[in-house]
């Protein structure tokens, strides 16, 4: 199936698990309201002239793309949720760190914005 918004592909995941798919979103557009929804590699992603965030449910885990390159510290933080090339994953059996997840926008927005 191709998605053709957010709200189609939220539609297609447990329901336990669409909230916090809308955490996340709500998060991304709270702190960089420029950004704009959009569908990329047929998952939710966040758009501002070139797409910078991606995040998709899976059946263990929530996955966000890409992996962040430029701060040091922040990818320090993250080394628990990065998996071997350096994306996010974090299980739907754990509390969702909605304050990392959007720490992890706004340095992917800042590096997109420099290419």
């Amino acid at each position: 199936m191709t998605y053709l918004s957010h709200d189609e592909f939220f539609a297609t995941v447990p329901m336990d698990v669409q909230p916090r798919l809308a955490q996340i979103q709500a998060k991304v557009e709270s702190l960089i309201p420029g950004a704009s929804r959009c569908i990329g590699y047929n998952m939710p992603a966040f758009r501002d002239k070139r797409i910078f965030f991606y995040f998709a449910a899976f059946k263990k885990h929530i996955g966000i793309y890409p992996p962040v390159s430029r701060d040091a510290a922040l990818i320090r933080e993250l080394e628990p949720f990065r998996g071997e090339k350096g994306n996010l994953s974090f299980a739907h059996h754990q509390p969702l760190p909605i304050e990392l997840i959007g720490r992890v926008a706004v340095a992917l927005h800042r590096e997109y914005a420099l290419k």
